[in-house]
């Protein structure tokens, strides 16, 4: 049975162990370029111990950013700030990993400190783009609806932004298709009604992600892993569901996708989810039993004893915590202390004195 200190890995990548730091967004860049508080953030969850460390939703385009505050990898500027943490993840065993995002017609917003719902270009906000002109809610823009020559750009836009990640020292892509960001629009039919090849059946849906993993393979070195964030469920009746997810992941893993995240939801708002822990885990296991993939699991998962166990039933190949890690960047530490495997996981010689016994 694996274990969750067991190694795990992808191509020619390693994994220390099945613990990782999922994207959460900083709201704390200028331009999109990363600075101390990334660099403190996402290394000191590397000394904490985890085996992969993605940094936060970056985007590929000034106007794919979910926030002016947002990390973003369309310029030298930026792949040149991350290689300092890149190198520092690496520094302290643990793998640096980039999700590269476009956040669709759900641009453009406030930072969270500073309110909720979209800024407008004359408040330095931007124009929003989605597959078609349906705004997110009440209130948010009516989006650009993309052209076909439109898409093929952004195709390219994330080509380029995986050279720069690879340039950055990052080892681990992650295609954000989720959340409502612009992939996961393209996916649903709640934001999907178009009516020409990148509409209509599941086929044409997925078409924008899959010319979009076609061109980051195209650059990302074959001994480097691929993975891609999904809903894998919009929770609504008559949008994208599970059964849609597992189709996709075996079409991404004949892509070269060699690993699916899985979350839920953000297609629309105002929808109930039943939030629970672990409650979005039997995707991860649904996925990774029908479509012969890696999948990693998110979703309320706190305790220790509870991600061991998703790992040793086979239910996913890795742990993701968010939330968790914010508020402790030492919970693999704890949670090797409470499976009673301390042993299994090196302190940084640093802080050896802290950690032996």
């Amino acid at each position: 049975m694996p274990d969750l200190f067991d190694p795990l890995t992808l191509r020619g990548v390693t994994l220390r162990n099945r613990l990782g730091v999922a994207p959460m967004c900083q709201y704390s860049a200028v331009d999109g370029v990363p600075n101390d508080w990334h660099l403190v953030h996402l290394a000191s969850r590397a000394v904490g111990g985890n085996g992969l460390v993605i940094a936060e939703a970056t985007g590929v385009v000034p106007e794919g950013r979910i926030s002016p505050g947002c990390l973003g990898i369309w310029n030298d500027d930026q792949s040149e700030a991350f290689s300092r943490i890149t190198a520092l993840i690496r520094a302290h065993g643990a793998v640096p990993a980039l999700q590269l995002a476009h956040a669709g017609r759900k641009a453009s917003t406030a930072l969270p400190r500073d309110g909720e719902g979209p800024v407008a270009p004359e408040d330095g906000g931007w124009e929003v783009v989605a597959p078609s002109p349906l705004p997110f809610d009440d209130g948010f823009p009516v989006p650009h609806e993309l052209t076909v020559e439109e898409i093929g750009d952004l195709v390219a836009a994330f080509r380029a932004g995986a050279e720069r990640a690879l340039a950055a020292g990052f080892q681990l892509i992650e295609l954000h298709g989720a959340h409502g960001y612009l992939m996961h629009s393209f996916h649903s039919p709640v934001s999907n009604q178009r009516g020409d090849a990148y509409g209509g059946d599941l086929f044409g849906r997925t078409r924008f992600t899959r010319e979009v993993v076609d061109a980051v393979r195209q650059v990302w070195p074959d001994e480097l892993p691929l993975a891609v964030r999904l809903s894998a469920s919009d929770w609504i009746d008559g949008g994208w569901t599970i059964d849609d997810s597992v189709e996709l992941s075996r079409l991404l893993r004949g892509s070269g996708v060699d690993l699916v995240d899985c979350s839920s939801g953000g297609a629309a708002p105002g929808v109930r989810i039943p939030l629970g822990p672990g409650y979005q885990v039997p995707f991860a296991e649904r996925i990774r039993r029908e479509a012969h993939i890696p999948t990693a699991a998110v979703g309320l998962i706190t305790q220790p004893a509870q991600a061991q166990a998703i790992v040793a039933e086979e239910r996913a190949d890795l742990v993701l915590t968010a939330r968790e890690s914010l508020r402790d960047p030492y919970f693999p530490r704890r949670a090797a202390a409470e499976l009673g495997v301390l042993d299994r996981l090196e302190p940084p010689v640093q802080y050896r004195r802290a950690w032996a016994g």
